[in-house]
């Protein structure tokens, strides 16, 4: 162990971390003996693919929609990710713009005026250069980067964060699997998953990174003509940018990809905001709400839309190749988005995940999309088509061209793309990491540099050898495993959902042993008006509830149950509960300090300091927080209400279809907590 942080030199889960790293050096090395031939097999294998499964591809993203949606709208939405109890660990801006940087907002970069001009130009459908072909572009761009793809993110994510958070499984793309293996999610089928997962990852970001820094290049060369475009001005942004990766990825989640996501999102609103300025703001506006109202009401329609009769190529270039993409990303950007969203509730997260990102990438491609297309049709700049058809990558810094401060804007947007860039490196790496260590994340330094390294080695060799785009290839044929994998994991939601209802059916019904009532109404009086001070409430706990968890725990113990208690003194005391592998119960009775109400006589004639709050008493269930106060009760009130909840706990035991390993699995232990006024 390490003696000054109490870390181990390696987490390193050998049976996942051996595979990814011999499988990435065969590739890499197959790749770099024969890049031609390497292109060519999986090029066909990509075409076969589409070809063959397209129709799988589309209905399996149908279905991680309708079910997503689903849930959120349903009676399981309002449970938590956590303990009842369990908080938000970053407000929701910032959470959104974590989320947000580490999804796909390169993309938006990379494709929000290139995209629209594409189809504008090369519409699937219609004639070319007309009114129809622009609208059809904006609502192929919004159907293309709308809520089809958070919802592929946000399944992984939820169920990721459901089952670490609420069961205590590992922060793992194993752990969607658990309810439909089981504890072999700890064997061999676990960690070929993971494995599975890494290599996604590693790949796609190595082939984004060797890819997306042709629009670096491209915008350097602009602002500054003496710069070339050539591999070895790429090479040198892909080294530079895995140094930003690592010392971001050493500074940990809070210091480094927190503080490049909100640096992401300032620059993001800041250019948005200036187009829109400078641009056709009104047409914008309007465009923007005409748009997302085609979108809305085709969704369906293009949903489900193959090109069947017409077998045009168009659907697997654009559609399916972004759809299989994203599916390839899942494991990433799933388990990233999870572990940021401790704390929230489903509902909560399906639309913090889906709808507030979504509308943000409606409004992006409405101002520089539809931007683009108004100087096309409206102010003879058509030579922009032929220059986005030419080179991608050059699009938005030509569209800055017949804008004001075009040197400024650029060299702005350069900085965004390379700071997009580090967020989507150093998150994945922390990913790639913890999947290597088995879900775990205080994980040595060491490591995560290791993987943060190894994607921009990777990437800048492939480049140099002409291999990037067969792996790029490689990585979305990945999909098609993965989104089957996807479907069960969903189906194991579901399961433990239904699960987790009988639960709360059970623990809400009333008990025929619900705790007696005061002996009279005095001291019902007397509980309702009082609020303790600390010393109050830890007496309370040392004198009372301590006490008759003693006489409860050794009258279970007679019975031959085993019962154990653990203690803190002046705090809190727990009554821990098991027998065999059926039972894993526990009561716990926690001080919480909260805002002492405005009627209370304490706080209308006491303007000493800590007037302004008191102590309750709070009972914890396995659960989290049940929010009621047990201060005032005696012994025998406050036994009668352990063997209430008790009771309700073996209830659902007997009435709950299947075993529920996961209950055997102790919750992450919380410290004493303070609850402002709500």
């Amino acid at each position: 162990m390490n003696a000054d942080r109490g870390l181990p030199r390696s987490t390193i889960l050998v049976p996942v971390f051996a595979p990814a790293v011999i499988v990435t050096l065969l590739l890499v090395i197959g790749t770099l003996s024969n890049p031609t031939l390497a292109g060519e097999w999986f090029a066909n294998t990509l075409a076969f693919i589409t070809r063959t499964f397209g129709w799988f591809y589309m209905l399996a993203v149908a279905m991680f929609l309708l079910f997503i949606v689903g849930i959120a709208l349903s009676r399981f939405g309002n449970i938590r990710l956590g303990p009842d109890h369990a908080e938000p660990e970053y407000p929701f801006p910032v959470w959104f713009a974590m989320l947000f940087s580490a999804g796909y907002g390169i993309a938006l970069l990379f494709f929000g005026v290139a995209e629209p001009v594409l189809h504008f130009a090369e519409p699937p459908l219609g004639a070319a250069q007309t009114v129809d072909a622009a609208k059809q572009a904006m609502q192929i761009a919004f159907f293309h980067w709308g809520f089809h793809i958070w919802a592929i993110y946000g399944l992984v994510g939820l169920v990721l964060a459901y089952f670490a958070f609420r069961h205590g499984l590992p922060l793992s793309i194993r752990s969607a699997l658990y309810p439909l293996i089981g504890e072999k999610i700890y064997g061999p089928i676990g960690h070929t998953v993971d494995v599975f997962a890494i290599l996604g990852t590693l790949f796609g970001i190595a082939t984004t990174l060797g890819l997306s820094v042709t629009q670096i290049n491209a915008g350097l060369h602009y602002l500054w003509p003496s710069i070339p475009v050539s591999t070895t001005v790429q090479v040198i942004s892909i080294a530079l940018i895995t140094c930003l990766a690592i010392f971001s990825v050493v500074a940990g989640m809070d210091k480094g990809v927190k503080r490049l996501s909100i640096i992401n999102m300032v620059l993001a609103i800041a250019l948005m905001l200036f187009v829109f300025l400078v641009g056709p703001s009104i047409l914008i506006l309007e465009t923007f709400l005409q748009n997302t109202g085609s979108y809305l009401n085709n969704i369906v329609e293009r949903t489900f839309n193959l090109q069947a009769y017409s077998r045009s190529d168009w659907i697997g270039n654009w559609t399916l190749f972004i759809f299989g993409w994203t599916i390839a990303w899942a494991p990433f950007v799933g388990l990233f988005i999870a572990r940021i969203s401790r704390g929230r509730t489903i509902r909560e997260f399906v639309f913090g995940v889906m709808l507030v990102p979504s509308l943000f990438t409606f409004l992006w491609f409405s101002i520089f999309g539809d931007t683009a297309l108004n100087l096309i049709m409206n102010e003879g700049y058509t030579a922009l088509i032929g220059e986005v058809q030419s080179n991608t990558a050059i699009a938005l810094f030509k569209l800055y061209e017949r804008l004001p401060l075009t040197e400024v804007v650029s060299f702005l947007t350069v900085v965004l793309i390379i700071t997009f860039f580090v967020t989507s490196s150093d998150s994945g790496s922390l990913v790639i990491d913890s999947l290597s260590a088995g879900g775990r994340t205080d994980t040595p330094v060491w490591q995560r540099v290791f993987w943060a390294s190894t994607e921009g080695v990777i990437a800048a060799v492939l480049l140099i050898a002409g291999g990037l785009s067969a792996l790029q290839t490689m990585t979305i044929a990945t999909a098609l495993p993965f989104a089957v994998i996807m479907l069960l994991s969903a189906w194991g939601l579901w399961r433990a959902l239904i699960i987790e209802g009988h639960r709360e059916t059970s623990m809400q019904r009333q008990h025929h042993d619900s705790p007696p009532d005061p002996a009279s109404w005095q001291q019902r009086l007397a509980r309702l008006v009082h609020f303790p001070d600390r010393n109050q409430a830890g007496e309370f706990v040392e004198n009372v509830a301590f006490p008759a968890m003693q006489q409860l725990s050794a009258g279970m113990n007679q019975l031959g149950w085993h019962a154990e208690l653990q203690h803190e003194p002046g705090q809190r005391c727990r009554l821990h509960i098991v027998q065999g592998e059926e039972v894993n119960f526990f009561y716990e009775v926690r001080l919480v300090a909260a805002a002492r109400p405005a009627f209370s006589l304490a706080a209308l004639t006491q303007p000493a300091e800590g007037a302004d709050q008191y102590w309750r008493a709070e009972v914890f269930l396995r659960r989290g927080g049940q929010a009621y106060d047990v201060f005032g009760y005696d012994a025998h009130e406050l036994i009668g209400d352990m063997l209430h909840q008790f009771g309700n706990y073996l209830h659902f035991r007997h009435i709950s279809p299947g075993n529920l390993p996961w209950e055997m699995t102790e919750q992450t232990e919380t410290p004493i907590t303070s609850r402002s006024q709500a």
